[in-house]
């Protein structure tokens, strides 16, 4: 595992008013992920988890705290970065896998992966074969959504988070519909995904799954808890 840091959060808040009441999804998170480390977010529903990820990958800005990926200072530092910047960010620095697969159904498995570079750059494809042939659907490239299973709805999910070579790849409950033979096969993968230098950072209420990290970050009431 290579020691550089690609994440290092110091002191995160989140704030959130609801009427006149302040709560603090997050409360002072500070850690550090290092080049091929995956890094699991447990705790219960409400505790943070999400928020945290969502400000890991610049989807929400936080209230306070500093933040630096891939080198470059993200948040807190002496100059706020513009919506463009951050938008450059994520499309160069992280890969996302959300809950839901979120694919388009009148897409094929190919389509669909190679969907964000219609954004900015269209991906060869060349590379999405190579991304359906590391995650064994290749086979499926011309299929509708609708015709594969769960799993392989998720395989589909984790290549489209990769096709731009992301230094992070963010999960949000990577197997949560999944049964325990799928699980094996994501956890399997996200393995295969640090020795290739990727920071997979997930968020999971599989213990399983959790354990299987080079981290574990325990979050109740938006504080880590050893």
């Amino acid at each position: 595992m290579n020691t550089a840091k690609v994440i290092s959060a110091r002191d995160l808040v989140k704030v959130y008013r609801r009427g006149s009441e302040e709560v603090r999804a997050v409360d002072g998170v500070s850690f550090e992920a290092g080049a091929g480390e995956m890094v699991a977010i447990i705790g219960p529903s409400g505790s943070g988890k999400t928020t945290l990820l969502n400000m890991i990958g610049c989807l929400d800005n936080p209230s306070s705290g500093s933040l630096s990926v891939g080198g470059r200072q993200v948040f807190g530092g002496q100059k706020e970065l513009s919506e463009r910047e951050l938008t450059v960010i994520r499309r160069e620095l992280f890969g996302y896998v959300f809950q839901k697969f979120y694919l388009i159904p009148t897409l094929t498995v190919e389509e669909n992966i190679l969907l964000p570079g219609a954004f900015y750059r269209a991906p060869a494809a060349r590379q999405a074969r190579d991304v359906m042939a590391l995650l064994g659907i290749e086979q499926r490239r011309s299929h509708l959504p609708g015709q594969l299973s769960g799993g392989e709805m998720q395989r589909v999910a984790v290549a489209r988070a990769l096709i731009n070579n992301p230094k992070v790849l963010l999960a949000d409950e990577p197997t949560g519909s999944l049964d325990s033979r799928r699980t094996g096969e994501i956890k399997e993968i996200l393995r295969g995904l640090t020795k290739q230098g990727i920071t997979v950072v997930m968020v999971t209420h599989n213990l399983e799954l959790a354990r299987s990290a080079d981290r574990l970050l325990e979050i109740r009431d938006g504080k880590i808890h050893a």
